[in-house]
């Protein structure tokens, strides 16, 4: 999981191609140009997002893959011409081990890109890729950069709790700077969302900048199965259980609700055993990692979903499956979030991640009469303007202003 997952992988999973997209694309699948997606290293989240992308991008057009660390098993290799650089990505290691390996991986991808028909470039995540990208730009590829978060802010976090902050703060500086580089390089930048790209100091760059890009849900499987007022006073967590999505705070503020009220953590992590032997609460559960198929019955469960997660996230996967479900998310403004969490319009928005703050906001939610008319709106918003098929228009859209 990471910045935009969910338990059991992506909503791409489930590939929708065969229905409303399929039709749309299937008429002109090679008036586009080709894209040769770029990724870094793929954990399990890397991968469903990318696999998302990819199955877009395969509506429209032809698409392969360049990546390092594709984990074992993944259906993408089955689905989608795939060239991958290295089994080995960056990586925990030492600083200099993984410098060493993030260089490698860039020439290799590189030698990969030379040998690509794809007249599209797309970096996606890999937004500090600069050997492959200029390298692209110079064999006269279209380059586009797309960011799935602030990634320099994201190891910034990661690395204080490994090493001297002022060491981890240069060293994220050179990523930022990195990324700099390739941001004016590109052709064209792609966000999810206006928000992701305000907020990513990325309107600057004005006519290249794509800020609709967005994610797709399969509305489909992630539907409405509970109606909203049969459900109980469930209020949960669905996503990886690290540092980054503040989950420690959300436990402290679940074992503050109302004694009327649950709380059910879905999903795995490094955190999870300290978790829960922290949890002294038995209306706190633990459902650990679940199979995607099952997460719309998890949704299906609660009356609200929260996100209190840092500001190192694009657009969580989970909120727009969420609220599909018809469930309202209760999320932190972060990125692409608030285009999406519109406050007692379709969910609610954190001011304030505190144990205290997320317990008396959640409690306040609870009591509000108009949630199953903040359900349907969510609803209504997911399937008008995230499902598969505007998804495809939107990259249709993007490539055909590109070429």
């Amino acid at each position: 999981m990471g910045s935009e997952d969910t338990p059991g992988g992506d909503d791409a999973g489930n590939d929708p191609r065969g229905g409303a997209g399929d039709g749309e694309s299937a008429a002109e699948p090679d008036a586009l140009p080709g894209v040769c997606v770029v990724t870094h290293p793929l954990s399990s989240a890397g991968e469903n997002a990318t696999r998302t992308l990819l199955n877009v991008l395969a509506a429209v057009t032809t698409v392969s893959l360049v990546t390092a660390d594709l984990p074992e098993g993944s259906s993408i290799r089955d689905d989608h011409p795939v060239f991958e650089v290295s089994e080995r990505g960056a990586g925990q290691s030492n600083v200099l081990v993984a410098a060493s390996r993030f260089l490698r991986n860039q020439i290799r991808m590189a030698a990969r890109i030379r040998e690509r028909d794809e007249e599209v470039v797309l970096f996606f995540g890999a937004t500090s890729y600069v050997l492959p990208l200029l390298f692209a730009k110079a064999v006269g590829k279209t380059v586009v950069v797309e960011p799935r978060g602030d990634v320099p802010l994201t190891l910034r976090l990661n690395w204080e709790r490994r090493m001297p902050a002022p060491l981890a703060r240069a060293l994220a500086g050179l990523v930022r700077a990195l990324e700099e580089v390739c941001y004016r390089a590109a052709d064209g930048i792609v966000t999810y969302t206006p928000s992701m790209a305000a907020e990513l100091g990325l309107t600057r760059f004005g006519g290249k900048l794509y800020p609709d890009g967005a994610r797709y849900v399969d509305t489909d499987a992630f539907d409405v199965r509970v109606p909203y007022e049969s459900r109980g006073e469930v209020v949960g967590f669905v996503g990886r259980l690290d540092e980054e999505k503040n989950v420690r705070s959300l436990l402290a503020a679940a074992q503050r609700l109302p004694e009327s009220a649950e709380f059910r953590f879905v999903g795995d992590g490094p955190l999870r055993g300290e978790l829960e032997a922290a949890a002294t609460d038995d209306r706190v559960s633990f459902a650990g990692w679940v199979d995607h198929g099952e997460v719309p019955e998890e949704l299906n469960r609660m009356r609200l979903l929260v996100l209190p997660s840092d500001p190192t996230e694009g657009l969580p996967t989970t909120i727009l499956e969420s609220l599909a479900c018809g469930t309202p998310v209760y999320a932190t403004p972060v990125s692409g979030v608030p285009d999406v969490v519109r406050e007692g319009e379709t969910g609610f928005l954190m001011d304030d991640p505190s144990p205290e703050a997320i317990a008396a906001d959640v409690s306040a939610i609870l009591d509000r009469d108009d949630l199953a008319e903040v359900s349907r709106r969510g609803r209504e918003e997911v399937v008008s303007e995230y499902d598969f098929a505007a998804a495809a228009r939107r990259y249709r859209d993007i490539l055909s202003s590109l070429s």
